[in-house]
């Protein structure tokens, strides 16, 4: 089925094919403003150095050892925990969040990132995040017994940014349910386009204007000559061996034929033997 055909199938099953597409069409309308637009909120934070290791020039972001990166991969996972997220949401977080090493970070820096559907929910609960993270790098550090002087310590880079809204997730879910609604008009449409041809067979012209199904076999020799009338008497054995070897085909039946009349034949009368005492 090339190209041309498919369109020619649409156009004739339009009557299908146009109430699939307005459904789709509607459906897909209804959905945009049925499904809720999803916010996300984001900040940034870094590892600092101690105040004992930054007191030789008082600067700490010029001691950005390696191993605060590691502290600070250490700190995202301890706030992704089961446990952290059940502290959270103690404190009032039951939005999703994530804690993550920044993309392409160059230092100890860390992505808070708090996701919903409610826009001034989404805020504070970056805030609480925030707040949460700064006291869990504390009691890590305070579980070793480590000197608060030697403590390594968080600063906030970017502060929690304004919530906006996520349609990238929404639109690729739209364009999949109306891609859906497509295919399945397309299938419906090709599907009644189906069951017609099956319904209604193709059938060829006669000469005489009769329709005669494609699949008939050819006719026979007697069935090319006529139909048979109720006069015509049946073919012999005989006949059929004649047809068979190629004989001479017998004039049609319906030809008048001229019988000319027989004389009875005069019966030959025995001739009477003389009587014994003749000799």
């Amino acid at each position: 089925m090339d190209l041309a055909e498919i369109f020619r199938v649409m156009r004739r099953r339009w009557y299908v094919l146009v109430p699939g597409l307005l459904l789709t069409a509607g459906l897909t309308a209804g959905a945009w403003f049925l499904v809720p637009v999803s916010y996300q909120s984001q900040s940034t934070v870094a590892m600092l150095n101690s105040r004992k290791g930054a007191a030789a020039d008082g600067n700490p972001f010029l001691s950005m050892e390696p191993s605060l990166t590691g502290m600070a991969d250490s700190l995202a996972r301890n706030v992704n925990s089961d446990a952290a997220k059940a502290d959270l949401k103690a404190e009032g977080l039951t939005l999703k969040y994530e804690a993550k090493i920044a993309d392409n970070a160059q230092g100890p820096l860390l992505w808070l990132t708090v996701t919903g559907e409610d826009r001034d929910a989404v805020l504070k609960g970056n805030k609480t995040l925030m707040a949460f993270t700064a006291q869990r790098l504390k009691e890590l550090q305070a579980d070793q017994k480590v000197n608060p002087e030697s403590m390594i310590r968080i600063t906030t880079i970017v502060p929690p940014q304004t919530p906006e809204p996520q349609l990238k997730n929404k639109i690729q879910y739209l364009v999949m349910a109306a891609g859906l609604g497509v295919v399945l008009s397309l299938v419906a449409t090709f599907f009644a386009e189906a069951r017609r041809r099956g319904a209604k067979p193709k059938h060829r012209q006669e000469p005489d204007g009769r329709q005669e199904p494609e699949n008939r076999q050819a006719p026979g020799p007697r069935e090319a000559a006529g139909p048979e009338s109720a006069d015509t008497p049946r073919p012999t054995a005989a006949d059929l061996v004649e047809e068979s070897f190629g004989a001479e085909p017998e004039p049609p039946r319906d030809q008048p034929t001229v019988q000319l009349p027989v004389l009875p034949v005069a019966e030959r009368r025995q001739a009477k033997r003389p009587p014994s005492w003749v000799k």
